[in-house]
């Protein structure tokens, strides 16, 4: 099979538009939690009862960007020296619904309960060390003197508002 200048050309073209697309697409679900059903439905026939409904979200932490440590001057370490990593993920969620037991002259009622996925941001603790040395003084031509230590802990960070609904009513 013989190459022509125009056939080379168009695969060229073709490979370009391709590698472009597939760089430029995005995931066809970028969820932030798994939904958790629980399959009670076999049991309940199998019985013949009413039995509660229970779903939920399980939650998939992501990563985010820690703080670059940051040099101060007058001292030999940075300030950050092990720095504080966000991590942000939803609290798992949780929905459950049970029958009650009939009560006189009313129909079947059932109780609910559910607590909706909170959003959920942390930050893990950090430290900041500083050497038992003051920086050399390169005017004086002087080597570094000792002085005392310095840490300090970067308290770690909760944050949160979780809420729940609980129903009473007809299903």
């Amino acid at each position: 099979m013989k190459s022509t200048p125009r056939g080379t050309l168009a695969a060229v073209i073709t490979g370009v538009v391709t590698a472009v697309g597939a760089g430029t697409t995005t995931p066809a679900v970028a969820a932030e939690s798994v939904p958790v059903v629980v399959p009670l439905d076999g049991v309940e026939k199998s019985h013949n009862a009413k039995l509660p409904k229970i779903a939920g979200e399980v939650p998939l932490p992501t990563q985010g960007r820690p703080e670059k440590p940051r040099y101060v001057e007058g001292r030999l370490t940075p300030e950050n020296t092990l720095p504080q990593v966000p991590l942000r993920a939803p609290l798992p969620g949780l929905v459950a619904e049970a029958p009650l037991p009939r009560s006189a002259g009313k129909a079947s009622e059932r109780a609910a309960v559910s607590a909706p996925a909170a959003d959920l941001r942390t930050m893990t603790p950090g430290l900041s060390l500083d050497a038992p040395l003051t920086p050399p003084d390169h005017r004086a031509s002087r080597l570094p003197a000792l002085k005392k230590p310095q840490a300090a802990m970067r308290t770690p960070l909760l944050r949160t508002a979780p809420t729940a609904d609980v129903r009473l009513g007809q299903p």
